[in-house]
């Protein structure tokens, strides 16, 4: 096992370094300030001194005495001059940069760059049938919205492997999907499912924050109807023997030499989400201090989100799929679907949309072409709409048979013109007044016990001259009109 210094020698240790290399130790230490994790600067220094002992101490020892010192002088600097590593006051913010739509192929896209920490969100819009589905113990659930967060080795200035997220990573992710998912849409209002994916492109504290804001940019950009945009902003805490001082937007080295990390998201209107790393026991007060820190920081950074994009753009990315959620009755599903699915199948088909019916009579109609999802729409909307006798519609000559027109009077939806509702005039054969593919006036003249709609294509005093036919019978094909007597 190695030996552990006595606390005598350790302190002796730090005293002769702080003596001998005074002046490398706080270029080292500036440069250590300048990034969250890495560098090699105090590494370079402990061997340097190491050799000059005569390796009187081993690496690590000097490693563990500067590092010691590194944290000492911050928390000394903070509480007895009030001054931090990167000359800020204790309660001002690093300079904010942000950016929105700088990646124009994907439906959302934001850079949220505070000091060092620089975050790219990108929001991917997927329809409904893409949500996450989760197996737990307590059953089946599905998530709608989703945020992955992503710190990569680049980030802190150093190489190694990217793969599966780690615990760090899970958990900041979940940080940050939690600040939003009070202002996230509900499916009613929009039906999409949304994924969020926060890369952090240099890291320097508060990556988490920076997600959160990152997020909220760019799920404006992707014209997500948020209630409210979100921020968030973390604060730190320096402790002495008798005063403590809070710190805004800390840095790594902060959190390191630190005695908290206390993040909080939120809305102009309050609080949405919070995280406690905490190294000593803090009080009411602390926490009242901090909250209202937290507060004052989290209303500038919304300012400057405000500055970026004013709200929600009012239309999607043109790459984005067009998602409309129709409701119908029950009972009306089974028009929807068809026989053997030939219905359904033949909307998707014609119109290059796809069809999800539930059993609670939500149909998801969704794709990427607008016109095509329309159209999918109105041919729903048309099979489950209830027809009603006198009303009037423009439609279309589908097919002639030798007793009379079958014309498509809503998508999918067509009724029958028998030939003596053609004209007030002797017809011979419906292919003497209409013709496929022709538009036709028709009314509503009848609608019978099967559901069957028999039209007119006679109105006001024409119509009156020509008797209703006969009622059908049930079972048999669609019985002629009662002309009176026949003609020889």
């Amino acid at each position: 096992k190695a030996s552990v210094p006595e606390t005598t020698e350790t302190d002796a240790l730090k005293a002769k370094i702080v003596k001998d290399y005074k002046k490398e130790m706080e270029q080292a230490f500036a440069k250590k300030a300048e990034k969250e994790f890495g560098g090699t600067e105090v590494a370079e220094l402990a061997k340097v001194i190491t050799e000059a002992y005569e390796n009187e101490y081993t690496v690590k020892a000097i490693e563990d005495a500067l590092d010691a010192l590194f944290k000492k002088q911050v928390r000394e600097n903070i509480l007895e001059k009030g001054k931090r590593f990167d000359g800020r006051k204790v309660d001002e913010i690093r300079p904010l940069e942000v950016e929105v739509g700088l990646l124009t192929r994907t439906h959302g896209s934001a850079m949220f760059k505070r000091g060092q920490t620089q975050v790219l969100t990108i929001v991917t819009l997927g329809t409904p049938s893409l949500e996450q589905l989760i197996e737990s113990p307590a059953g089946e659930e599905s998530k709608r919205y989703i945020h992955h967060y992503s710190m990569p080795p680049y980030s802190v200035g150093e190489t190694g492997r990217i793969g599966t997220p780690n615990r760090r990573e899970i958990g900041h992710g979940a940080l940050a999907e939690r600040a939003l998912l009070a202002v996230i849409p509900s499916q009613e209002d929009f039906p999409y499912t949304i994924r969020l994916v926060s890369e952090v492109m240099s890291s320097n504290g508060s990556t988490s924050m920076a997600s959160t804001c990152g997020s909220t940019l760019a799920l404006m950009d992707a014209g997500v109807p948020i209630k409210e945009p979100v921020a968030g902003i973390s604060i730190g805490l320096m402790t002495g023997k008798d005063k403590y001082v809070l710190l805004t937007d800390i840095l790594g080295i902060e959190d390191f030499a630190g005695d908290m990390d206390f993040k909080v998201a939120g809305t102009k209107n309050g609080i949405t989400a919070i995280q406690l790393d905490v190294k000593v026991p803090i009080t009411d007060e602390i926490v009242k201090e901090t909250l209202a820190r937290a507060n004052v920081a989290r209303i500038k950074i919304l300012e400057k989100i405000h500055s970026a994009i004013a709200g929600p753009r009012k239309s999607l990315s043109q790459y984005a799929p067009k998602v409309t959620r129709v409701t119908i009755p029950v009972e009306k599903i089974g028009e929807v679907i068809g026989p053997g699915g030939k219905m359904i199948r033949n909307i998707i088909a014609s119109t290059g949309a796809t069809v999800d019916v539930e059993d609670d009579g939500t149909v998801m109609i969704s794709g990427i072409d607008a016109e095509g999802v329309s159209k999918a729409v109105e041919w729903v909307k048309g099979l489950t709409r209830e027809v009603h006798v006198d009303e009037e519609f423009e439609g279309v000559v589908k097919r002639i048979l030798p007793f009379g027109a079958f014309v498509e009077i809503l998508p999918g939806k067509e009724g029958m013109v028998h030939v003596s509702q053609m004209s007030t005039e002797y017809v011979g054969a419906p292919t003497d007044v209409v013709q496929i593919g022709q538009t036709v006036k028709v009314r509503v003249m009848e609608i019978d016990d099967q559901h069957r709609i028999n039209l007119s294509m006679l109105f006001g005093e024409d119509a009156k001259k020509v008797p209703l036919r006969e009622r059908r019978e049930g079972g048999g094909g669609r019985r002629p009109f009662h002309r009176g007597p026949r003609r020889f």
